[in-house]
């Protein structure tokens, strides 16, 4: 939730199977639309603990897009993280695989 522009707080919800899900408020590096969207998580200071997200379409053909979303974590704290940052990988997998079935049967449901 939030406005997408630049300089704006999100609300991200993520909710990994098997966990009570995590709530983060980044703000927005960077918005392409249709194409880019950019933030970057802060744990107090920049030094602490950072994640910078990007989830990024990519044309391949008239009729396709790869999707990528990238994430970066520095800071002291990160060594010491590493059971929400796997929690937080396993999140958005599962995020990633449930909008290519999405996409795939939207896809197909057009075709017929």
């Amino acid at each position: 939730m939030g406005e997408i522009k630049v300089g704006a707080r999100l609300e991200v919800f993520i909710q990994p199977s098997g966990t009570k899900g995590m709530t983060f408020r980044p703000t927005v590096l960077r918005v392409n639309e249709n194409h880019e969207l950019r933030w970057l998580g802060r744990l107090y200071l920049p030094w602490l603990f950072d994640g910078e997200h990007a989830l990024i379409i990519e044309p391949i053909s008239e009729n396709s897009v790869k999707f990528v979303q990238l994430e970066k974590f520095t800071g002291l704290l990160v060594p010491f993280a590493r059971n929400i940052l796997r929690d937080t990988q396993r999140g958005f997998d599962e995020m990633n695989r449930t909008l290519k079935q999405l996409a795939e049967n939207k896809s197909r449901s057009t075709n017929h």
